[in-house]
């Protein structure tokens, strides 16, 4: 007993006071120094500071360049980049291009339930499918993303691996979970890539504002788009149809563009037609699956045969004929009594004309007449552009001599534009053969460089108006699956004739002729419609898939 309570009355006296102080104060001193400790020496010898992902540089391998960019950026489970499947081969999503998948792993028989769960969790987990080239494998031709949310950072991420992909050509998104602030990021990154890639594909990707036009600017370089699935309305297909073309811009570089699967009705088939009026780069639309009736069917059939243009067309047309009436004037030697000089033989040099059309026939150069009346052509060439649009002369505002017969005389709708070949040396007598060659060479270089407008092509006056022959750029049109009827199969029917007829008056000249393939099935009229027979039997010879699949029978039968 003696000893248990003199235990508990010996602790609270053992400690001295002194002793008690000074052991705190060396307590607190030992806490003190092991937090300062830490900072000092927390990196261990030889370990390396965290990389920012803005110091890699990328190597032109995707499926390197974007695992380390992901570990750079904080991710520890992300898609890993694998092949695209074919038909007749076997695929493993987990598996990356690198890894190999052996048959005598036990984790991959069909025994082991644990197995089947983790077969189903990889076959969903996120891939990046590739497609690679033959002749390298490590280089991508095509990036398919299907399924997984892309979100801001991946985009990031695909800014810095992307670019160095020297044969990238396509890249399809699909049900990906874009808005339109990720639309407009992944946008800015396309210019980044290569100049090879042509091919974009968002489908399943619905968005509120409806901003795919963006993807048709005019600095676009994108050849071939897909936006099927999106639930493009009347609204959105008027953006895409400005983004077409409009009074005073026009997409230049979109070659085919599949508008399928969404929910376009008349209003919107409107708006694509407005677009087609002055688009003359568009080669392949596809509308099917839609919800056009006959009245956008005749909006659409009316573009690709002659239209009326608008006053504001008309309008338009006048201020660029005398505007290229003004650039000719400028390039062309002076019109002035001293116009010998040696500026302006030159120039009259570059453009195939001789220097005998400016000199003295005092001069030395007396060897080629002068055409009568150059001089004075080109001073009324704005008159004459104004008058080509009242009286449908075929006389080029640029080109002719003034005589007032020549510019009175009615052209019977000819070609009132200075592209037409025909005018060019009809109203100008030159007296060797040698010299009209020479200026038809020069004309034909000047053509070949230049970009003509739309608004600039032949034109027809009838009753006052003025009529385009329409888009006979667009070769493939495909509206399966919408509501026509019989009374919008007329329209097309009217539009197929008229092409026809306007082939053959092409058939010796080279240029666009016109739809060679036109789908119009699964639409609310009868198969047997005569309307359609006509139709299919007008478009057969015209069809070249079909047409080499008949030489290659008479080629079996006739060896």
């Amino acid at each position: 007993m003696s000893s248990e309570q003199s235990a508990p009355g010996a602790s609270p006296r053992a400690p001295r006071p002194g002793t008690q102080k000074s052991s705190g104060a060396v307590t607190k001193k030992g806490e003190r120094a092991a937090k300062e400790k830490p900072a000092t020496v927390l990196p261990p010898v030889g370990e390396e500071e965290p990389k920012s992902p803005e110091e890699y540089q990328c190597l032109g391998v995707l499926e390197t360049d974007f695992a380390e960019l992901c570990t750079r950026w904080g991710y520890t489970d992300f898609p890993k980049v694998v092949s695209r499947p074919r038909p007749h081969q076997p695929f493993v999503p987990s598996a990356s291009l690198s890894e190999k998948t052996t048959l005598d792993d036990p984790w991959l028989s069909g025994s082991c339930s644990l197995n089947s769960l983790e077969s189903k969790y990889v076959f969903f987990r996120p891939t990046i499918q590739v497609e690679l080239e033959q002749e390298d494998s490590k280089l991508v031709k095509e990036i398919y993303i299907r399924g997984w949310k892309v979100e801001e950072r991946i985009l990031g991420i695909f800014s810095k691996c992307l670019p160095p992909l020297t044969q990238l050509q396509a890249i399809n998104l699909w049900k990906v979970g874009l808005t339109d602030k990720t639309l407009s990021t992944f946008i800015e990154l396309l210019p980044l890539c290569s100049s090879t890639l042509r091919k974009v594909s968002l489908e399943g990707n619905p968005l509120p504002e409806q901003s795919y036009y963006k993807l048709m600017a005019s600095d676009s370089t994108i050849a071939h788009l897909s936006l099927r699935n999106n639930n493009i309305d009347d609204r959105g297909a008027q953006l895409l149809g400005q983004a077409l073309s409009t009074l005073h811009s026009c997409n230049r570089t979109l070659v085919s563009l599949n508008l399928g699967f969404n929910h376009i009705g008349d209003e919107g088939a409107g708006y694509i037609a407005d677009g087609l009026r002055l688009n003359r780069s568009l080669l392949w639309l596809s509308l099917a699956h839609n919800r056009i009736q006959d009245k956008g069917a005749l909006k659409l059939a009316e573009v690709l045969r002659a239209f009326e243009l608008t006053h504001t067309e008309v309008v338009e047309r006048r201020r660029l004929l005398l505007e290229k009436g003004t650039q000719e004037r400028s390039r062309s030697p002076s019109s002035s009594r001293h116009g010998d000089s040696k500026t302006d033989r030159e120039k009259s040099q570059m453009v195939g004309i001789s220097n005998s059309a400016l000199v003295d026939k005092t001069d030395k150069m007396q060897t080629m007449k002068t055409p009568k009346g150059l001089g004075k052509k080109k001073e009324k060439s704005l008159e004459l552009a104004k008058k080509d649009e009242k009286s449908g002369s075929g006389q080029s505002p640029t080109q002719g001599t003034p005589k007032k017969e020549d510019t009175t005389k009615p052209g019977k709708g000819k070609v009132t534009i200075p592209e037409q070949k025909p005018s060019r040396t009809k109203g100008i007598k030159i007296g060797s053969r040698e010299k009209r060659s020479i200026l038809l060479e020069s004309e034909l270089v000047v053509e070949a460089t230049e970009v003509v407008n739309p608004l600039l092509e032949p034109v027809e006056h009838r009753d006052g108006k003025v009529f385009m022959p329409g888009n006979k750029v667009l070769l493939h049109l495909n509206l399966i699956r919408n509501r026509i009827t019989e009374m919008g199969l007329e329209g097309f029917l009217a539009t197929v004739q008229y092409q026809m007829q306007f082939s053959k008056a092409k058939s010796a000249s080279k240029g666009p002729v016109g739809l060679l393939w036109l789908s119009l099935a699964k639409n609310r009229f009868a198969p047997q419609c005569p309307a359609y027979a006509i139709i299919q039997e007008l478009m057969l010879p015209r069809d070249p898939i079909k047409a080499k699949l008949r030489e290659d029978e008479a080629m079996a039968f006739f060896p």
